[in-house]
């Protein structure tokens, strides 16, 4: 075993903590991980634990690196990017926000009340949530490198064309008069201390925890149950690799949810493990992160219904191509 395999082994798979939950589980509750209760209890165990670790390590990193950042900084340095290059810049911005959809829409009303194109703040509220270093390292620590990799280059395409789409349909008399008039202040960020960055990057993996807590504990409940309850043989029945239709009824189940990309991950674990298709599983995740139905309810307040319908039908087609693209070239990533 090479030295990455190892270190990607224990500190992203956490194989030491599967062997401590494991142990638990069956030396201490004394049953088995392999029936249906012991395997439930095992899984709900070693994800919550794993994902809390590793979001909590990876929001800090992530927040102390934002912290050089703020939206005045991020704003002004897309504004000196025109066309196909900003789309790209801001899409890649987006990556750096650990941000839900409902809270990238704070951020998407300053960037376009301070002037900057439709198209450029739609690939950030695209980007934002659906691709996040930490969700990344997550997707990683469950499936693969491959696979992780594979996510973002798909995900920030998606937040790419989408957006440039946007820019060239000319959507602007569609955004609510209000937005224009809430500009941002436009003040050079305050410098911070070491120490005062660490404390606003402690700040923020509390408040993101806060936010994401019960959608972690929800996703992994449906995972365990999905994982150890339901035969295989009925989900394959549904969402099976074979089935034309998977990608796109996952699609439309996923866009009614509200789950942080974190709460999703596990159930998107257990439905590959039940021998559903990696791409239907990443539409899923895809559907449920970026287009849930609460974001669509908050961005209505903003943008008026032909927009909003746009948004929705490019990223949902994106999202159907994304995943039967996956879908078809699974044997590349698993």
């Amino acid at each position: 075993m090479s030295i990455f395999e190892w270190l990607n082994n224990q500190l992203l798979k956490m194989d030491w903590l599967s062997n401590s939950v494991a142990y638990l589980v069956e030396d201490v509750f004394g049953l088995n991980v392999n029936e249906p209760v012991g395997g439930s209890i095992y899984f709900f165990i070693y994800d919550v634990i794993k994902i809390f670790i590793l979001l909590s390590v990876l929001i800090f990193i992530i927040c102390y690196i934002q912290s050089y950042f703020p939206p005045e900084r991020t704003k002004k340095i897309l504004g000196r990017f025109n066309g196909f290059t900003a789309n790209i810049l801001s899409a890649l911005l987006g990556t750096v926000t650990p941000f839900c959809s409902c809270s990238s829409i704070p951020l998407f009303i300053g960037f376009t009340s301070a002037g900057l194109p439709i198209g450029v703040t739609f690939s950030f509220l695209i980007s934002s949530p659906l691709v996040d270093i930490a969700s990344v390292i997550l997707l990683a620590s469950i499936f693969n490198w491959k696979i992780a990799f594979a996510y973002v280059i798909v995900g920030l395409v998606l937040a790419v064309l989408g957006g440039t789409i946007m820019s060239k349909l000319k959507l602007e008399k569609y955004i609510e008069p209000f937005v224009f008039n809430n500009k941002m202040v436009d003040v050079d960020p305050v410098g911070l201390t070491a120490h005062e960055r660490v404390g606003f990057s402690r700040e923020q993996v509390t408040d993101i925890i806060k936010k994401v807590w019960l959608y972690i504990f929800i996703g992994v409940g449906i995972g365990a149950a999905i994982h150890n309850w339901i035969p295989e043989s009925v989900i394959s029945a549904v969402l099976g690799q074979d089935k034309w239709y998977s990608v796109l009824l996952a699609t439309i189940v996923g866009i009614p949810m509200y789950a942080d990309i974190f709460g999703t991950l596990p159930i998107a674990e257990a439905l590959v493990g039940k021998g559903v298709g990696i791409g239907t599983a990443l539409a899923f995740m895809m559907a449920v992160t970026a287009l849930s139905l609460p974001s669509i309810i908050m961005l209505k307040t903003v943008v008026k219904p032909r927009l909003l319908a746009i948004f929705v039908v490019i990223v949902s087609i994106g999202i159907l191509i994304i995943g039967y693209i996956f879908n078809i070239f699974s044997h590349l990533f698993l």
